[in-house]
């Protein structure tokens, strides 16, 4: 139990702010050792300890918003959703191979994960652990589920290294296949570059509270843009060629509100770019808002919209608000938004810019549709100003180095609060901004307009390793059924 639990907690260990992302297949090695020649009832309690160990400590910036009553839950949930995996792992653990078989279920449980609970929470992918680490490069071939099979298969071949036949190759080839891909991940600006800038104009203070402070926010934003227009008439900064503003810098509905209007406006003339605005719109036929980036272009006005189509539970919406209203009246902060459905970013300049709002960079199909709609480089504009001085935001951005490498991009991050960072296409990250700091980032960027082989595969690797660990523990089934109906009938 206490190695299952150190397992679980060294995963978390292994996720940003820190960068020790070796540790992740060391707790797999740990979950390995608890798992092997187990049942699948003692492989379902160990992983659960194992999920706790990890799920509870990463997700505790949820709590920030509603307290315990989103925190604790949603990470049990997903402690679940991982003991069912490893019941799995436990059963394929006596086939030869064992390793491999549990790291193709390792897949296939973070695959559930990502389409249940809430809608979904992948929150946990491995990958989004390992933006440091060797296996990045893995990104570019096979996406998030590539390095998170990667990882899990060398910490449960670090399980079986005894066997050493079977346990040093599944060790090493993750690792030397990570480092082989390395110079194969496509850097080159094979449609020009831009000039892109990334507003962090900072919140009034950290906490929930700051969304009655909305015009404030706005003024922020406004005024760090004029600011950043004031430097590069005097050339201290470059000319940008197009502005990215983070989610939710305009609560004030632009349409509905004259003077939000026109103060964006403003901020669009002085800077001399379009402005990819992040703004709260009311829809006139329901009545419901929508978190909607708006691109504002100077002497146009607004030109065109993007609604996010993911929304984030407890946050955006409220999943069973009216059960877990019994527990709690705080759930009635969470809003009522309803998502999108078209995929398509922005032109902006010389670039087409893939629009992929906050929560949404979490899931490989919303990033991959909206890549795949047509752009050269990616824009995350995210509000994290909600979740104070916690670990989300860190946590946030190395999913956006793994997307970086995953489809080729650059990848410009604006956050009201910080961290705003640019990412260059092999994840590297080039720039940042402190918390709570108003700053404004100005980089030239390539343009790639080359997809991946993970761009072009799409879910493909995650459903072959998905059917092939669930074929192993079918097999197993099949196997102890026949050996259950041939036994009696050998003792007769």
């Amino acid at each position: 139990m206490a190695l299952a639990l150190a397992g679980g907690g060294l995963v978390y260990a292994s996720f940003p702010p820190r960068t020790v992302w070796w540790l992740a297949p060391v707790g797999f090695a740990l979950l390995g050792f608890v798992l092997k020649g187990r049942r699948a009832r003692a492989g379902f309690g160990y992983g659960l300890l194992f999920g706790l160990g990890f799920m509870t400590p990463l997700l505790r910036w949820t709590g920030e918003f509603v307290g315990l009553v989103a925190w604790l839950p949603l990470a049990f949930a997903c402690a679940v959703m991982i003991a069912i995996g490893t019941a799995f792992m436990a059963v394929v653990s006596r086939l030869r191979f064992a390793p491999l078989w549990m790291a193709f279920l390792w897949v296939a449980d973070e695959a559930l994960r990502g389409v249940f609970p809430f809608g979904g929470f992948p929150w946990g992918k491995i990958a989004f652990g390992q933006p440091e680490g060797w296996y990045l490069p893995l990104a570019s071939f096979g996406g998030a589920p590539l390095i998170g099979f990667a990882v899990a298969l060398t910490g449960f071949g670090i399980a079986w290294v005894r066997d050493w036949k079977v346990g040093v190759p599944l060790t090493v080839l993750p690792l030397v296949a990570g480092l082989a891909t390395m110079p194969l991940v496509g850097v080159n600006p094979s449609e020009g570059t831009a000039t892109v800038a990334a507003i962090q104009g900072n919140v009034p203070r950290a906490g929930l509270d700051f969304a009655a402070q909305r015009r404030a926010v706005l003024d922020n934003h406004v005024k760090r843009t004029i600011e950043l227009a004031n430097d590069v008439a005097a050339g201290r900064a470059k000319q940008p060629d197009l502005v990215i503003w983070p989610e939710n810098s305009s609560d004030i509905d632009p349409f509905r509100n004259l003077d939000a209007a026109v103060q964006i406006d403003r901020a669009a003339e002085a800077i001399k770019a379009p402005i990819a605005v992040g703004a709260v719109l009311i829809d006139r036929n329901d009545g419901l808002p929508r978190n909607t980036v708006v691109l504002w272009e100077p002497g146009k006005g607004s030109t065109d919209t993007y609604t996010k189509r993911q929304l984030q539970p407890f946050g955006e919406t409220m999943p069973y608000r009216s059960f877990f209203r019994l527990f709690t009246k705080t759930v009635d902060r969470a809003g009522n938004f309803q998502p999108g459905d078209d995929p398509k970013g922005f032109d902006m300049g010389p670039a087409r810019v893939a629009i992929d709002t906050c929560y949404e960079v979490a899931f490989d199909n919303v990033v991959r549709d909206s890549v795949r709609a047509g752009s050269n480089i990616i824009a995350i504009p995210t509000n994290n100003a909600t979740f104070g001085f916690t670990e989300m935001t860190y946590q946030q951005q190395a999913m956006s180095r793994v997307r970086a490498v995953e489809h080729g991009r650059a990848v410009v991050i604006a956050a009201t609060s910080g961290v705003s960072a640019i990412v260059q296409p092999d994840g590297s990250v080039t720039q940042r901004t402190s918390l709570f700091t108003p700053d404004a980032l100005v980089a030239n960027l390539p343009l790639r307009g080359e997809t991946t082989l993970a761009t072009r595969l799409g879910a493909w690797p995650e459903w072959v390793l998905t059917a092939a660990g669930v074929l192993a523990f079918v097999f197993c089934l099949v196997r102890r059924r026949k050996e259950a109906d041939d036994g009696p009938a050998g003792e007769a």
